[in-house]
């Protein structure tokens, strides 16, 4: 990674471009602006000001500056480079510091040299801006999202919901209209037994922040409470915030006035720590009984671990958006099982650095509390969706893939486990795929060793049919396609969000 120039050390004398950067120019000449990448000339400022809080405001982006739009200009006539307003880089980056509440952090500068449109030697700046942990405004101005290939100014309402989807603020603290006593259930007692609670249940609860007085100085419950003890959080909130479980029969769900469920929808309710053990103990008796003819005669063709059914289920539990006026959804395929969480990645989390971002709980009293319990489904070590990946991979099954917006159309993370073996081809894809982002056909052919391009076609096929792959440039033709995983940004190698960092 290019460091970022000193503030006030604008370029005077524009780099000579080398072949690794004017091909790298190539590369970003050729891609479009989406929910992750924008081009921008220096000039006015304002746009590029909201593009950077939009990035900061989802999930995080690479705004080049000194590219023209693309729909304003075609192949080098957009590389006006930063020489056609040096003076603006400074502006730019105190606009950043002082006009952006709070200020966005993290983010990385990297001039590229270059040849500008004119034939001089010049330079553009590419600036990696990571998904950011707070909400992000423009003093004056306004707060702003990125969509799929623009920004978004939020009104109010729309800025609060941003704030509940990304973490920054919680739902489990709300107080709720709940009388004290319909907490004090058996859940609630084996939980008090259990770290020797003395207290009455009301102070019990408001030492340990799952309970505030209310104007009338008595105390109330905080959602996460009624979530942990009561036996039908559901009804007393009038909320959705139940487990359903879809069993359908095929590889995908078939709408209409006969649909392919294999029986109807069940629906298991109760305090959180009961509904991760009953919707867990639902699932594997479900894949228990679908005996049908395999490759080897009768057999049980769903082979997923149980503890990677239990962490994703948990997950699903403790950190979705109890904002959110849905359900939990596990759906049960022939080949797959999904498990749909409401709610957006919180944090710095992508679908890209789940495995690096380190752990940030939504919902931390609920997390801190469910641990306490006799037996917890989870020791929020934060080593969950790791152990996920390293336990599925040494099952010969391939590895979790997870999808959020802008793949979903709602606000929901969705877990997609694939119950079929994974091939060792696949081993050595997924790796070219950590280290280049994206694949094509030539590279597949080179990593099978073969000049057979149908050969090639058809495995990506296959994994794209699978869900594993998307197609970037779908209205390629089949050679000059390229494919990355669902939620990975296709990057040059030289510039990378990272670790959310």
């Amino acid at each position: 990674m290019i460091e970022k120039p000193p503030m006030g050390e604008s370029p005077k004398t524009a780099p000579t471009a080398s072949s690794q950067s004017e091909a790298l120019m190539e590369q970003l000449l050729g891609w479009g602006e989406d929910h992750t990448f924008d081009c921008k000339r220096l000039g006015k400022l304002d746009r590029a000001l909201e593009t950077v809080v939009a990035f900061s405001n989802s999930d995080g982006g690479h705004l080049v500056l000194g590219i023209e739009d693309p729909a304003k200009g075609k192949g080098h006539d957009r590389v006006y480079g930063i020489q056609e307003h040096p003076e603006a880089l400074d502006d730019f980056r105190k606009l950043i510091e002082t006009r952006v509440t709070p200020p966005p952090t993290g983010i990385t500068w990297s001039p590229v040299a270059c040849t500008l449109r004119d034939g001089r030697s010049g330079s553009i700046v590419v600036l990696s801006i990571p998904k950011s942990l707070q909400v992000h405004s423009i003093v004056g101005d306004g707060t702003f999202v990125r969509l799929s290939h623009s920004n978004k100014e939020l009104v109010a309402s729309e800025i609060t919901e941003l704030a509940f989807a990304r973490g920054a603020t919680s739902a489990e603290v709300q107080i709720v209209d709940v009388l004290l006593p319909l907490l004090d259930t058996p859940v609630w007692r084996a939980y008090a037994n259990h770290r020797h609670l003395t207290r009455p249940l009301g102070e019990s609860l408001e030492v340990m922040g799952l309970a505030k007085k209310g104007v009338d100085g008595l105390p109330r419950p905080t959602k996460a409470a009624v979530l942990l003890f009561a036996e039908d959080p559901s009804g007393l909130m009038a909320a959705k915030a139940h487990i359903r479980v879809f069993h359908y029969k095929g590889d995908h769900v078939v709408h209409g006035p006969d649909p392919n469920l294999l029986k109807p929808p069940k629906t298991l309710g109760g305090p959180l720590i009961r509904q991760i053990g009953d919707a867990l103990e639902y699932v594997v008796d479900e894949l228990a009984t679908g005996v049908r003819m395999g490759p080897h005669g009768f057999e049980i063709v769903q082979r997923y671990p149980v503890r990677v059914l239990r962490e994703a289920m948990t997950n699903a539990v403790i950190h979705r958006d109890y904002h959110l006026e849905q359900d939990i959804q596990v759906r049960i395929f022939d080949d797959h099982i999904e498990i749909e969480s409401p709610g957006l990645f919180p944090g710095p989390m992508t679908t890209t650095n789940l495995l690096t971002a380190g752990p940030f709980n939504r919902n931390s009293l609920i997390v801190n509390h469910l641990r306490e319990f006799p037996n917890p489904p989870n020791l929020d070590a934060g080593e969950g969706v790791r152990m996920m990946f390293q336990t599925m991979d040494k099952a010969g099954l391939y590895v979790p893939i997870y999808w959020t917006g802008p793949s979903l159309t709602r606000p929901a993370v969705c877990v997609y486990l694939l119950n079929v073996a994974r091939p060792s081809v696949w081993d050595q894809v997924n790796a070219y795929l950590e280290r280049h982002r994206m694949i094509a056909n030539e590279n597949l052919r080179i990593i099978l060793r073969t000049d057979d391009t149908l050969k090639a076609s058809k495995l990506l096929r296959g994994w794209v049919k699978h869900g594993l792959l998307v197609a970037i440039n779908p209205k390629a033709s089949k050679r000059q396609r390229s494919y990355t995983k669902p939620g990975m940004t296709p990057n040059t190698g030289l510039f990378s969000l990272g670790d959310g960092k």
